[in-house]
């Protein structure tokens, strides 16, 4: 017995090595898959109860999911103090352990997956997530999906550098540790494994999906484990189609959603200017400006505390019909604000919740009206709510399937499918041609990332020119006098560029090469490095489509 304890503990070290230096097979990957589920479910689980439980703290109520009404009745001073001293508190740590200060969110991980294969920063992961857990406890209008992928992504990367993961594998590990945050989140398995695959990888790979799929579940099993197995909003009301001539209406409401979420995308980048702008003219310090943002909460909640943390509260009296037109019309607008005053402090959190609320109100509004218009021909105004919380929803995140699905899946309501499916494809639709997309392709296409476009608009940006030219020791270079005569010309690139550079010098100059330098300061002349010759340029291009083809297509 203790020789073949021996041997099993060789077999082990054995395997471990091999997993360690030349990846996992798939059998092997499929378990590691599973322990990245469960690690990413137990951590959406904790960031979800550690919310909840600052929350009761904070405010000193017993159930959160009624926040709202139980802050109406606390003191003025407290509404208004409490998302300052989150804010504040938020500030310092971002400031202490990111570089810019700024929240890390769903955006960033679409980044990994796309440019870094599959791996985000964790250290401002965690920081972020602690950042976020903050926000939305103290006052925050926004939503925990975006703090809750991202803790995902942390944990797939440090599986993905253990494993020495190469690139396929680590966007499937990512894959699968989103899928499971967002399945434990929601108690939505299907669409967990959707939004992974339609918004974070953005393709439908047949390797991906067994991995994903079984990730999610494990997702799901811990949330049901906890909650039990619960629908989000509960809708008492079963809404029915009562007339096929009600689908037209449904086709408007998804080009008002459209345009609501688009109002909602262009707010959030607005309002993040302008706060850009203003803390660079005053000289504020970057850790105050969330503490200012918390400031201007706290005093909109005073007045209007349905706008404090993630708003379930608020969305099930949307969909649940329990609200009047103009409450419904100034939720709305108060909500945008304060999604927007959120996003632009800096202060944390996601979009998707915020998008649900927003679409709920969205609908019943259009509900109310279309009912009060049309009485003969209409059926309930809920139906109408739950139509526009996943067109809203949709077109934010521009992930029509996934989010049809978590919408079902948050309220149970399988029965209504032909309206919201209508809704959502008119307001995708149209808000995709209006904005990158998504909120999160525009986000990165702000910073010059362009996912949007498709690989073959970002890959280039993937490939140093150092990595791709021929030094000047090189045996078929370029002719030193040529290239110094080429540089007299200005035309040239800078060694510390990527041929999301270099292409389009080629296309203007119609040469075969193009001199690299580095640029030694102003007044100084350039060091010739090399030469980038545009075969060579092409071959690294067409090598990274082809491989994304594969990928995409296996």
């Amino acid at each position: 017995m203790s020789q073949q304890l021996d041997q099993a503990v060789t077999a082990c070290k054995d395997g471990w090595k091999v997993l360690r230096h030349q990846g996992p097979g798939q059998i092997q990957f499929w378990f590691i898959a599973l322990a990245v589920g469960i690690a990413a479910g137990f951590a959406a689980l904790l960031f979800r109860k550690g919310i909840e439980a600052l929350q009761a703290w904070l405010y000193g109520t017993d159930d959160v999911h009624y926040l709202h009404s139980f802050a109406s009745s606390l003191p003025w001073y407290l509404i208004l103090i409490i998302p300052i001293v989150g804010g504040l508190l938020t500030g310092i740590i971002l400031h202490l352990f990111t570089k810019d200060a700024i929240v890390r969110s769903v955006a960033d991980v679409i980044e990994g997956a796309a440019l870094r294969d599959g791996q985000v920063g964790t250290r401002a992961g965690m920081a972020s997530a602690l950042a976020s857990m903050i926000t939305l406890s103290s006052g925050g209008s926004t939503g925990r999906e975006g703090p809750v992928v991202h803790i995902a992504a942390v944990i797939s990367t440090k599986v993905s550098r253990w494993i020495k993961a190469d690139g396929i594998t680590g966007r499937d590990l990512l894959g699968c540790a989103v899928a499971a945050a967002v399945s434990a989140s929601f108690n939505a398995p299907i669409a967990g494994a959707l939004f992974a695959l339609e918004v974070v990888l953005r393709h439908f790979a047949v390797h991906a999906f067994a991995p994903i799929v079984i990730a999610s579940v494990a997702g799901t099993v811990i949330n049901r484990l906890e909650f039990g197995d619960v629908a989000q909003f509960d809708l008492p009301e079963t809404n029915v189609l009562t007339f096929y001539q009600e689908l037209p209406a449904f086709l408007i409401l998804g080009l008002i959603s459209g345009l609501v979420a688009v109002v909602l995308m262009r707010a959030i980048f607005w309002t993040d200017d302008l706060g850009t702008a203003v803390q660079n003219r005053t000289g504020m310090p970057r850790w105050l400006r969330p503490a200012v943002s918390g400031a201007m909460l706290g005093a909109i909640a005073i007045f209007y505390p349905h706008i404090i943390g993630v708003g379930y509260e608020t969305t099930t009296l949307a969909l649940t019909g329990q609200l009047a037109l103009n409450d419904v019309l100034v939720f709305a607008v108060l909500k945008t604000a304060a999604v927007a005053i959120t996003m632009a402090g800096r202060m944390g959190g996601g979009v998707f919740s915020p998008s649900l609320m927003l679409g709920a109100l969205t609908g019943l509004a259009f509900g109310l009206i279309a009912t009060g218009w049309f009485p003969d021909v209409s059926g309930s105004v809920t139906l109408y709510a739950l139509a526009g919380m996943g067109a809203v929803a949709a077109a934010v995140l521009g992930a029509p399937i996934s989010t049809t699905l978590i919408v079902f899946e948050l309220t149970g309501d399988w029965q209504t499918g032909l309206a919201v499916m209508v809704a959502v494809s008119m307001s995708t639709a149209l808000a995709s041609r209006l904005v990158h997309r998504s909120f999160f392709l525009t986000q990165l296409e702000r910073r010059g990332v362009h996912l949007a476009a498709g690989p073959q608009a970002y890959l280039p940006a993937m490939f140093p020119i150092s990595t791709v030219m021929r030094s000047l020791d090189h045996p078929r270079s370029a002719d030193e006098d040529r290239c110094w005569d080429m540089i007299g010309e200005a035309i040239y690139v800078d060694a510390s560029g990527t041929l999301e550079v270099a292409l389009p010098v080629f296309d203007r100059a119609m040469v075969p090469f193009i001199p690299v330098v580095t640029l030694t300061g102003e007044g100084n002349a350039p060091e010739l490095q090399g030469a980038l010759f545009h075969v060579d340029a092409l071959k690294a291009y067409n090598r990274a489509l082809a491989a994304t083809a594969a990928e995409e297509h296996s």
